[in-house]
């Protein structure tokens, strides 16, 4: 009896230990993955302007983490995205750090209970949430300084410029999945 109880605890920390691995292995996909997401959007999205309006991928990124890795992990991941998106895009001090995750847990939300993980399942939810942050971003402008009818033009041109580039923040994610 007691080789028994030895040999399913000796299975229980093996296991264990082989999980939490795998979740270290994960955790620093990610890290990588948001890293390069940070990167592409800072020197390459910058110079890509379409009547002054540059493409955001960091949205897509928080909606593919929190739709891959559920609400939690993914506002998780989200948070420290929009930590290090708010202190490369000083001008909007805590904007994203506060709308990332919540468009995270949202999307990981949604991905649990409602909607599947698929391609276009993904870029609808991109569009949503690349819309909400053109809106806030929007939204901040107006609370710093003026409103314009314009707005919603500038709005509407960054969101759909920035839908095409979403399609490469989908695959990572996509792959990692279990």
């Amino acid at each position: 009896m007691n080789e028994n109880v030895f040999l399913s605890r000796l299975r229980e920390t093996v296991s264990r230990d082989y999980l939490s691995k795998i979740k270290v292995r994960r955790v620093l996909k990610y890290a990588l993955y948001l890293f390069l997401a940070l990167l592409v959007q800072n020197m390459l999205f910058t110079q890509l302007r379409i009547a002054g309006v540059c493409p955001m991928i960091l949205p897509a990124v928080a909606v593919a983490v929190g739709m891959f890795e559920g609400p939690m992990w993914g506002a998780v991941l989200s948070l420290i995205l929009g930590i290090f998106a708010d202190m490369a895009f000083v001008e909007n001090m805590i904007l994203f750090t506060v709308l990332f995750p919540g468009i995270s847990f949202a999307t990981g939300f949604v991905s649990t209970f409602l909607i599947n993980r698929r391609f276009f399942a993904f870029m609808g939810a991109a569009f949503l949430g690349l819309l909400v942050t053109a809106l806030v971003q929007m939204l901040h402008i107006v609370a710093l300084d003026t409103f314009s009818p314009v707005m919603f033009r500038v709005v509407l041109l960054q969101t759909l410029w920035s839908l095409p580039f979403a399609v490469p923040a989908y695959l990572p994610p996509a792959r990692w999945i279990e």
